[in-house]
């Protein structure tokens, strides 16, 4: 009850609202041993997503070559990966994930150098390792091992992180190796999200506030200064900021994307009868699938698209608030910072495709065509049904012991 009391109570003081009502930390144990609303949900998305990439993928398939389903049935495959991983990262116990965390972080490190040194090209960006007929995206991989190692760390140097500057910045100097790697392939989007997750999670464990905003103006200006000196990342935020001044040119694909929610309206042109697909919009199944969305399904479809995955995001940081009432830090900081991963990246490609933040290149969770991104967003909500699992285990198990007695 002590360590409840004092996480409600910081909680309250950082955000000075009342968080029950947003966090429902019941502890009650359960008949079910896993959280089933939560697997619904993302079953529903990567369902909905196999759908879109089927109606977003066919024109250019049969233009690249000559199959319509070309797409489709590597994004099947995908699929049967996704199974494979989550029958393996449900078996393993949260213990070894902490244990090992430092190991990870460095394995796929040593993969991000590899990526240098050996790795394959796709329209001049350098981000893929391939393993005869897989190519995997080294950099998703590092989100989520990066994810892990946070909530570890969080765990082993909590009361120096929030005395000292020396605990606050350990993490941020792994992070900016980490972040020198991806920028070389070159990716922002995936040092942006790396960063996001590494401020997140140093907010909540309770950093000085000194040290976090210097972070954050720090991250700011490396931000400016990584746009500033490529002028391809620059053409991208002038475009953005008026995409109908180069309609033609570097504000080809946001115009194209604006006119696909516009032919949305409410209710959409129909699944299937989306008109951008039709090799107008570039990247339509894979950073664009939105606009495809909006489109077919219109403004009531993307509420749903977006309401669903604002509840994966607000079940990961509610069962991350539970284990933290329960101090099972490890889980509850890692459920933490799946969640803000979650939820950031479907705002950055959200507001890419309606112009309200420049592309980034980063996936739809769940719901994009791409084999790293699925399988990696797979790996990360197995954990948290394998979190709650362990969670609701040990209430049941402490309820059934008081009941003994």
């Amino acid at each position: 009850m002590a360590s409840k009391a004092k996480l409600l109570s910081f909680f309250g003081e950082r955000f000075k609202w009342p968080m029950p009502n947003l966090f429902n930390d019941s502890i009650t144990p359960s008949k079910h041993l896993y959280d089933r609303s939560l697997l619904f949900a993302v079953l529903a998305l990567i369902s909905f997503g196999f759908v879109m990439v089927m109606s977003a993928s066919m024109p250019e398939a049969q233009t690249l070559t000559g199959n319509p389903f070309h797409f489709v049935w590597r994004h099947g495959a995908y699929l049967v990966g996704c199974v494979l991983i989550a029958g393996v990262v449900l078996q393993i116990e949260m213990r070894h994930w902490q244990r090992f965390s430092p190991l990870l972080l460095l394995v796929v490190g040593l993969m991000l150098l590899a990526v240098l040194l050996v790795g394959t090209t796709v329209n001049g960006a350098t981000r893929w390792l391939s393993i005869g007929p897989i190519r995997i995206q080294v950099a998703e991989i590092a989100k989520f091992a990066f994810a892990i190692y946070m909530a570890g760390y969080l765990v082993r140097r909590h009361q120096e992180i929030r005395e000292n500057a020396k605990g606050f910045y350990k993490p941020i100097a792994v992070f900016a190796v980490y972040a020198v790697l991806i920028l070389a392939q070159p990716d922002l989007g995936t040092v942006v999200v790396l960063f996001v997750g590494t401020v997140g999670l140093l907010f909540l464990a309770g950093a000085r506030l000194f040290d976090f905003f210097a972070l954050i103006l720090a991250g700011i200006l490396a931000f400016v200064a990584l746009v500033l000196l490529e002028p391809y990342r620059m053409r991208r935020v002038t475009s953005f900021l008026d995409p109908w001044q180069d309609p033609f040119g570097s504000g080809y694909q946001l115009t194209q994307s604006l006119m696909a929610y516009g032919r949305g309206d409410w209710f959409g042109q129909g699944l299937g009868n989306s008109i951008q697909k039709l090799e107008y919009l570039p990247e339509a199944h894979t950073d664009f699938i939105f606009a495809v969305i909006g489109e077919e399904l219109g403004f009531i479809g993307i509420i749903a698209v977006l309401a669903v995955l604002l509840f994966v995001a607000l079940r990961a940081i509610k069962l991350g608030n539970m284990c933290l009432v329960l101090d099972r830090a490890f889980e509850g900081y890692l459920a933490y910072g799946i969640g803000i991963w979650i939820c950031f990246q479907t705002v950055v490609n959200v507001g890419a495709s309606i112009g309200m933040l420049p592309t980034k290149g980063l996936t739809l969770p769940f719901i994009s065509y791409g084999g790293s991104s699925l399988w990696v967003m797979t790996a990360a909500v197995m954990l948290l049904i394998r979190i709650d699992y362990e969670r609701r285990l040990s209430v049941t198990q402490a309820v059934d012991g008081r009941a003994g007695k």
